[in-house]
């Protein structure tokens, strides 16, 4: 065997989970990554973080050149010291303000300008070269770790994703109702379903979970099974 053989031997795999917003995709990808002793990397909350550094800016939303000047300038970094990861933001920690509505709204306009895409694409990758990783985002399978070892799609009915969605907004302090919050996943969805650079879809090799009805443990113990399954 070439040295080269047995370091990718040696490799622990990289799990991807991609899907919509409110799938279930973030606390999902925690608990699997916890349970596996993987890291959790978390690219939605990357691009939080700069969507929140966009609006401290007072920049408008519609600016792309502006949008990818301040993502040139920008450090977004993940730091797993705790139980859950913490999201800097230019060395500061952001954790806690990065599920308001503002940021919500702002995210997928910051996501469509193709610099910033480039800009993150390159620090996952940095950070999940290594493996042993559970990545969850909307590309994650197609375009940052298209040879992943392992593909989930989460998805899940608007109702059911809307409901979750509100309860972060909630326990993030702001107020929202629900009809609210099914209007913004369903333009966020044709959003990022239309944008021309790294659209979401399903990687072709990825298996679909339906998280609808599926209690927070099933969906968990659903894809560990599937890894388990490969990793046999």
């Amino acid at each position: 065997m070439t040295a080269a053989a047995a370091r990718a031997r040696r490799r622990l795999p990289v799990i991807a989970i991609d899907g919509p917003a409110g799938a279930g995709k973030t606390s999902t990808a925690r608990e699997v990554a916890r349970r596996l002793n993987f890291l959790h990397l978390d690219t939605g909350a990357m691009y939080r973080a700069l969507a929140l550094k966009v609006l401290r800016a007072g920049c408008p939303l519609d600016d792309a050149q502006a949008i990818a000047e301040i993502a040139r300038r920008t450090r977004v970094s993940l730091r797993f010291d705790s139980d859950r990861p913490r999201v800097l933001l230019d060395g500061r920690d952001v954790t806690g303000e990065l599920r308001s509505t503002e940021v919500t709204r702002a995210v997928t306009p910051v996501c469509e300008v193709p610099q910033v895409r480039e800009r993150m694409v390159e620090l996952q990758r940095r950070q999940g070269k290594a493996g042993g990783v559970v990545v969850e985002g909307r590309d994650i399978g197609t375009v940052v770790f298209p040879d992943a070892e392992l593909k989930i799609f989460l998805t899940a009915g608007l109702e059911a994703r809307a409901r979750r969605r509100l309860q972060e907004i909630r326990e993030a302090g702001d107020q929202a109702d629900l009809e609210e919050v099914k209007r913004d996943l369903a333009q966020r969805d044709r959003r990022d379903e239309q944008r021309e650079h790294s659209p979401l879809r399903r990687a072709e090799d990825a298996v679909e979970i339906d998280t609808s009805s599926l209690a927070f443990e099933e969906q968990v113990e659903e894809i560990i099974r599937r890894y388990r399954e490969h990793a046999v």
